[in-house]
């Protein structure tokens, strides 16, 4: 039986990748908890604004690691710890601010309620500041490639993960916002949100570590 190709790779070594990408994704990580806290506390609309900004995080690194971009941090020791603790830090911001709110507590805060374009832009820069995201296009990616790949192999393959991991963020958002009108009691999504971001808090400390060389 004759083979399915596209752009010079087998149709079975594509979608062994997207199951790869999918099994990935689905592993408890910072998108994910992230996403859902954003869904839970502010409703679907927002955190599909987050899921773009993700997706276009996931897409640059991936541009990014098929110009070399991703392996030179990778192979430098002071890069690589720069990029990982500037995630770190960025994502325990998220999480302090998850546990305390938008500031409407505090006169000084009233009325600065965050828009959507700033949570496309936080979804944006916690993936520019992922080294894991860097890393699986540096160390998995490259696997499913033949030895000489062509730049468009790679654009592939980077195309079929973002649109893995939209699909699955897309469906975490979803699931966490149905929760949105049982979390109208201030007491309760209070409640919810500081749950997601003492789980958000874990999810870094892990992320940490299983990052550390």
């Amino acid at each position: 039986m004759e083979q399915i190709i596209y752009f010079g790779l087998p149709l079975s070594v594509l979608a062994s990748f997207a199951l790869a990408s999918i099994l990935i994704e689905l592993t408890p990580g910072p998108n994910m908890t992230y996403l859902a806290i954003v869904a839970a506390g502010k409703g679907k609309s927002f955190g599909f604004a987050t899921v773009v900004g993700v997706a276009l995080g996931l897409a640059i690194i991936g541009l990014g690691a098929a110009f070399g971009i991703m392996a030179m941090i990778n192979s430098s020791a002071v890069l690589y710890e720069l990029l990982r603790w500037s995630g770190i830090a960025f994502l325990l911001f998220l999480a302090w601010e998850g546990w305390r709110g938008e500031g409407a507590k505090d006169e000084a805060d009233r009325g600065k309620a965050l828009s959507k374009w700033t949570y496309f832009k936080r979804g944006l820069l916690t993936n520019l500041l992922n080294p894991k995201a860097a890393a699986f296009y540096v160390t998995v990616l490259p696997g499913f490639l033949p030895l000489e790949a062509a730049l468009s192999q790679s654009l592939l393959l980077t195309a079929i993960y973002v649109a893995a991991a939209t699909i699955i963020h897309f469906l975490i958002v979803v699931l966490a916002g149905s929760l949105a009108p049982f979390l109208t009691d201030p007491r309760r999504e209070e409640i919810a949100r500081r749950i997601l971001s003492l789980l958000l808090a874990g999810v870094v400390v892990w992320f940490a570590f299983g990052t550390a060389r």
